[in-house]
């Protein structure tokens, strides 16, 4: 615990030094590293994805240089520091933990959601979903969406009905897109209800849609380019054949 606690401390001492010292890092304002933090958390989705563990603890350490950066500018106008953020986490973990801290049962997952959720509830959330942020990625939200709402009961029995729900909301797709006079709007509306459903059938088979896109964002590049690579002629001078000759190579 001491090793810890003197590498914590380290970094703390490095990040005054930096904010003291270094013309970058005495400029930057809490708004300046917003979107620079935004690029960290992906990078660090990238890795994980990628299953890259040392470029996993690099995404790691840059995430939590931000997270205290953050404090530091705070601490600078009295706001808040790192001994307070951390106390009011630690404070909120124990609170909404009581299975652990305290004498309530919890002995599976569902259990401790539904009890997370209720206690947020009782801190003065005025809905469940108010948690959800709205800046979310949409295929991310409508999963947190989802699953926030399964904590109240409002949820499908089994995968067959949400399997139903995907058929439904595809056909009505349909319907609108053979619309004598297709109306974009109501096109979208009823595309929009076909993803939600699809994400909630990935919920129900334990998937995660965004990694599951984006495995197949990945598949696909890789397979584009290696049509790029083997081509003998440009590729806006092969036939959709041709390329597709090399796509199937490319699988194999």
């Amino acid at each position: 615990m001491d090793s810890k606690l003197a590498a914590f401390g380290r970094l703390l001492t490095i990040m005054d030094e930096l904010r003291a010292g270094c013309p970058w890092d005495k400029k930057q304002t809490l708004q300046s590293l917003r979107h620079l933090t935004i690029e960290e958390v992906y990078e660090l989705s990238e890795a994980i994805l990628s299953e890259d563990m040392q470029e996993l603890k690099g995404e790691i350490g840059d995430v939590l240089l931000h997270l205290v950066f953050y404090c530091k500018i705070a601490s600078e106008t009295q706001i808040f520091d790192i001994e307070s953020v951390i106390h009011q986490l630690c404070d909120k973990l124990v609170r909404r933990h009581p299975h652990i801290y305290g004498n309530v049962e919890a002995n599976d997952e569902e259990t401790v959601k539904k009890n997370w959720e209720q206690i947020k509830l009782q801190e003065g959330k005025k809905s469940i979903l108010q948690g959800v942020p709205k800046s979310l990625p949409a295929m991310v939200k409508s999963f947190r969406i989802q699953e926030k709402a399964k904590q109240v009961g409002f949820e499908w029995e089994n995968a067959a009905q949400v399997w139903e729900k995907v058929q439904e909301e595809s056909q009505e797709l349909q319907q609108e897109v053979n619309n004598p006079q297709p109306n974009t709007d109501a096109i979208e509306a009823e595309f929009g209800d076909v993803l939600f459903s699809l994400i909630n059938y990935a919920r129900f088979m334990n998937i995660d849609p965004e990694a599951a896109l984006e495995r197949t964002n990945r598949k696909f590049i890789q397979r584009f380019q290696y049509i790029e690579q083997h081509a003998t002629k440009p590729l806006e001078e092969m036939s959709l054949a041709e390329m597709d000759a090399l796509w199937n190579a490319a699988k194999k």
